[in-house]
């Protein structure tokens, strides 16, 4: 009996991983309530089961975001080019531009990562703003972008002051600002784009693995570029 039930079970997962790419099969209901399989291991044997190209999958889904974060962050390249003059001559702002591309690039990536993983184990429901995981991940990010930013602003002043450049207290002030400031908001706003995006994909039966991570770094590159020489328009 129980051997028979096994050589059902099979010959149903079987079924499942042949089904296409995109469809939802009755058979996804029935395995996982009769036999008490999850869900999300369901839908990774019908997303990447053997009857299935995982690398053209994941080259599919990302390529489109991909060539979209390309041409986002050489548009973002532009606004930089408008203030490269002040931007050169200001050593202690080129030397936290890369350190905080790459910062806030790294916190889109977590976003992604744990919104991802929240979605397939259906911990976020339709009023994600009442989610209390969501709340306390979006205040750890917070807290640790706040104290890299200030830690990366002390770092370039320092660098600075070693290769001989002239600090002043406002100077010193103004540099702090635009990171702590460029960060926080930048942070705010990828938190938002993760959320949207990641929900709009699940929804669409697509992991969203394969979109959020080229969505969230080129939304961080971009953004990053256009706010930071806002702020530097603005404080200089």
């Amino acid at each position: 009996m129980i051997l028979s039930k096994k050589r059902f079970l099979a010959r149903h997962l079987q079924s499942l991983r042949k089904i296409k790419k995109g469809r939802t099969h009755p058979l996804l209901y029935h395995i996982h309530k009769k036999y008490g399989i999850s869900k999300k291991t369901l839908f990774y044997m019908q997303e990447y089961g053997p009857h299935s190209n995982v690398m053209a999958t994941i080259l599919k889904e990302s390529t489109k975001m991909l060539l979209f974060a390309s041409i986002l962050s050489s548009l973002g390249g532009l606004s930089l080019e408008a203030i490269r003059p002040l931007l050169l001559s200001v050593m202690p702002l080129l030397i936290l531009l890369p350190a905080l591309s790459d910062m806030i690039g790294d916190y889109g990536i977590i976003f992604s990562s744990k919104l991802a993983t929240m979605l397939h184990e259906g911990r976020i429901g339709k009023k994600w703003w009442n989610n209390s995981d969501l709340r306390r991940l979006l205040c750890q990010i917070l807290i640790i972008s706040i104290l890299t930013a200030f830690i990366s602003s002390v770092a370039a002043l320092a660098i600075s002051w070693a290769f001989g450049y002239e600090l002043t207290f406002l100077l010193a002030t103004k540099i702090m600002a635009i990171s702590l400031l460029d960060t926080i908001f930048l942070v705010s706003v990828l938190f938002v784009v993760a959320i949207t995006a990641g929900i709009h994909y699940f929804r669409k039966k697509e992991d969203p693995n394969n979109f959020l991570i080229p969505i969230t770094t080129s939304v961080a590159d971009f953004g990053n570029m256009i706010v930071l020489s806002l702020l530097v328009l603005f404080f200089f």
